[in-house]
């Protein structure tokens, strides 16, 4: 019998290939699934916190070792949280590196800026960690296509954190469209509203103190530092950000495509734009953006500056099928026939609330306890990146598609633009000299 040690490190070198294909039985045995899984925390500022919701509420099998981030102030802050928390004191470290040396560490969770979560998690996969990395997955679309292929070379369990894939209430109501609710389901329509303020225009100044800015900046071309980046506006910046389409419309066009059984359209368009500030944000505060299949199509829309609801939610998706549509967001579905007359409802809990900006929430906790037991157990992942990848990718083109101010036609296989060489030179970026990852 070999150590849960050794199985790890082996899968690392590529010599457990019969083992990964083993059963789900077999593979808690070999690992050892009455163990806790060893994690890291990764970029503590929003997200995280659901990150240690989440692990707490699966603390008979997870145990965070670590936590780290660049920035001290966050990181001590978050310390405390953490230590009042899990009732112990995980050990705290700057520099992620570190962490993926250490060999305490069996898992690693990133909560980074997007420009991070893509080398970060193949640096991971290199270092024999199992990674759960927040949407999007990457910055642009060739990193994305690089972690799908970094885990396929290194065997570890990577989740992207979509984590309605994980919720019951979408579970059931996916597979009731597909088992014939609206009928015969043809077109997807999500939205987002949010009343974000001005970012104003930002001002040269020293660094913090407190910050290590160049290790923040890690893989992106350099910059000098701002006012107005720092903590959170960094999502309205090309450099580092991607946008409110990948901020917050991966998680409904993934579901929009999970009910109509798509994966990568044949056309893309996207317009809008900075509407109703004039600031130092790089995106659009507004954009629709559609993906047409031939014989389905998905749309999204996002108000990033106007709260105005949709369906009386904040955000959500409705279907629409041959004989009726179907209203979902998280806390349940109402079901309406073709005149729009009200069929049916299921209430599960309260709608999603997009002034929520970190998301501890019973979803995060099953999705969570899904990646743990495909740790454990070789239970299939609800969301492996192969899937996630492909909502992420899509909204990048829409990016695209809105930067260049034209639809594009893609390789379905592999979503790059046909016959438009300057739009698909976006599909990667420049990096930083020595930043850039690689397999």
């Amino acid at each position: 019998m070999i150590s849960r040690r050794q199985f790890i490190d082996g899968l690392a070198k590529g010599t457990a290939t019969a083992a990964v294909q083993a059963t789900a039985k077999s593979y808690g045995q070999i690992l050892g699934s009455n163990e806790r899984v060893n994690f890291a925390v990764i970029g503590l500022n929003g997200r995280a916190q659901a990150h240690l919701s989440s692990l707490k509420a699966n603390g008979k099998n997870a145990k965070i070792t670590h936590i780290c981030d660049v920035e001290s102030t966050i990181l001590q802050r978050f310390a405390g949280k953490a230590e009042r928390s899990l009732g112990y004191a995980p050990a705290s470290e700057k520099d992620f590196r570190k962490v993926l040396s250490s060999k305490d560490v069996d898992a690693i969770t990133i909560a980074t800026p997007d420009h991070w979560h893509a080398p970060m998690a193949i640096a991971g996969l290199q270092a024999g960690k199992h990674v759960y990395v927040e949407k999007p997955c990457s910055h642009n679309p060739a990193e994305g296509a690089l972690l799908v292929e970094a885990q396929r070379k290194y065997g570890k369990q990577v989740q992207m954190g979509t984590q309605r894939r994980s919720s019951q209430v979408y579970i059931e109501t996916i597979q009731k469209i597909h088992d014939g609710l609206v009928g015969r389901p043809y077109y997807a329509r999500a939205w987002y509203s949010n009343t974000r303020k001005s970012i104003g225009t930002g001002k040269v100044v020293p660094v913090p103190a407190t910050l290590d800015w160049d290790l923040w900046q890690g893989p992106a071309p350099r910059q000098v530092y701002k006012d107005n980046v720092q903590p959170y506006n960094w999502h309205w910046f090309k450099t580092w950000g991607t946008g409110e389409a990948l901020n917050n419309g991966t998680h409904e066009v993934d579901v929009c495509r999970w009910a109509l059984e798509v994966d990568l359209p044949k056309r893309i368009t996207a317009t809008g734009g900075r509407y109703q500030f004039k600031d130092d944000w790089q995106f659009y505060d507004t954009l629709v953006t559609s993906f047409d299949y031939g014989d389905k199509l998905i749309s999204w829309e996002s108000k990033s500056c106007n709260g105005t609801k949709m369906y009386g939610r904040d955000r959500g998706v409705v279907i629409v099928g041959t004989t009726g549509s179907i209203v979902l967001d998280e806390g349940g579905y109402e079901l309406y026939d073709l005149k729009g007359a009200k069929a049916g409802e299921y209430k599960a809990g309260e709608a999603s609330q997009s002034a929520d900006l970190t998301g501890a929430d019973h979803m995060t906790d099953n999705h969570f306890a899904n990646f743990i037991a495909a740790i454990q157990k070789g239970e299939r992942l609800n969301q492996p990146i192969e899937s996630g990848n492909v909502a992420v990718t899509m909204l990048q083109l829409s990016n695209i598609a809105w930067q260049v101010e034209r639809e594009l036609k893609l390789d379905q296989s592999t979503g790059h633009i046909q016959g438009d060489a300057e739009a698909m030179r976006f599909w990667s970026r420049e990096y930083e000299k020595g930043w850039a990852p690689h397999l």
